[in-house]
């Protein structure tokens, strides 16, 4: 069906002119703010969270502007969120309802009321009511480049148009990606560990000034910085909720480093009752070939099967090998050694060592937690191909 010019027209300013009634006045009193929410102690929560609000106590209006919400309920959700397919949305919701959830978090709450004209509050009230549209609340959620903090430059940019400037004078040493997100994380723990696993190189590149704007704490030094037609954006802040983060307690034998290391002592050990025995521990070899390829197949489905921009060129596949799952099955039942199956152990210490290469002249940076774990394969892996002599 082809649409006659007019007529598409038309329907646009049909559309637009049914908005702008929908869309209430503001008082004179009207203020839109921005809110940065401390961080929580689950890892969606661990980077805090934006949002704007308005507040007109003329018209009964405290409103939340959220961009960070889905719906659990959503078909396939644990898998579209696996694959980057998870759509957020836009949300509008009281301000009470907001903060409690904060209270109960006991997650520290700023607020920086914007400097804005009724007009310009006005078309920030109307740009934020058409994007809460049905129709059009919903994106593309992407951890570094599109997601609740990232809204907030990107909204007022468009709002604002080119009387805003940004400036980043305040931002100190350049950091890379994986250098902004660590700072967010306790160093040893799961979280921390599982991220460096899971993104790869393409985070090791050092983040521009706008590029920040992926963290909330950023997007407030940002905003606090900005000005509009030369005066600061900000009129004024002020601290909602004054709460210490919360704090979780991290034991040494729940940690990543804690069970590297048992890894490391066990392959150790075993290896060396080998060496003097003559011996091969079949249950060692399944273990340690099972593990790298079902990690491997994990990182490979991420790189290769979802829309995630940052889990690409992940250089953890040097180490975690998915066709590892085969000499594992293979060690484990003793099949017959074959030269094939030594040129492979050759190349997977051959392949760790590039791993290290990278990590030395920072292509890729890779978590410390790996360095027992990678001592114990390089050890076990020279074992078996001292072992697995070809015959005479």
């Amino acid at each position: 069906m082809k649409w006659h010019p007019f007529l598409f027209w038309l329907a646009v300013l049909l559309t637009t002119t049914d908005l702008q009634s929908q869309v209430p006045d503001l008082s004179p009193r009207a203020e839109f703010s921005v809110l940065t929410c401390g961080p929580g102690t689950d890892l969606y929560a661990t980077f805090g969270h934006s949002a704007f609000r308005l507040r007109d106590p003329e018209r009964g209006i405290d409103w939340v502007y959220n961009y960070g919400t889905f719906d659990f309920h959503t078909p396939n959700f644990y898998m579209k969120f696996a694959r980057g397919k998870l759509p957020y949305a836009l949300s509008r919701q009281s301000f009470d309802n907001f903060l409690y959830t904060y209270q109960l978090e006991h997650r520290w709450v700023h607020e920086q009321l914007l400097d804005l004209t009724p007009a310009e509050s006005r078309s920030l009230l109307t740009f934020l009511e058409r994007n809460n549209q049905p129709q059009n609340r919903f994106y593309r959620y992407d951890f570094l480049f599109e997601n609740c903090a990232t809204k907030i430059p990107e909204v007022l940019n468009k709002v604002l148009g080119e009387g805003l400037a940004f400036r980043y004078d305040h931002l100190q040493d350049p950091l890379t990606f994986r250098q902004l997100i660590q700072k967010n994380l306790r160093r040893n723990s799961w979280s921390s560990f599982g991220i460096d696993l899971a993104l790869g190189s393409v985070i090791d590149r050092e983040a521009t000034g706008p590029e920040y704007a992926f963290l909330p704490e950023y997007v407030e030094s940002q905003i606090g910085n900005a000005s509009l037609d030369g005066t600061p954006l900000v009129g004024r802040q002020r601290v909602i909720l004054d709460l210490d983060p919360p704090v979780s307690l991290l034991y040494f034998t729940a940690t990543p480093l804690f069970w590297a290391l048992m890894l490391l002592g066990v392959t150790l050990i075993i290896t060396w009752i080998d060496f003097r025995n003559g011996a091969r521990s079949r249950f060692l070899d399944f273990v340690l070939f099972l593990l790298t390829g079902v990690i491997g197949l994990v990182i490979s489905f991420l790189w290769f099967l979802t829309d995630h921009d940052a889990t690409v060129w992940n250089a953890n596949l040097l180490w975690a090998m998915p066709l590892n799952l085969i000499p594992a099955f293979w060690l484990l039942f003793s099949a017959p050694i074959t030269g094939l199956l030594r040129r492979y152990l050759a190349a997977l210490l051959i392949l760790i060592g590039g791993m290290l290469l990278l990590w030395i002249t920072g292509l890729q940076v890779f978590s410390p937690v790996l360095i027992p774990v990678l001592t114990a394969l390089t050890i076990r892996y020279a074992y078996l191909l001292s072992f697995f002599k070809p015959d005479l």
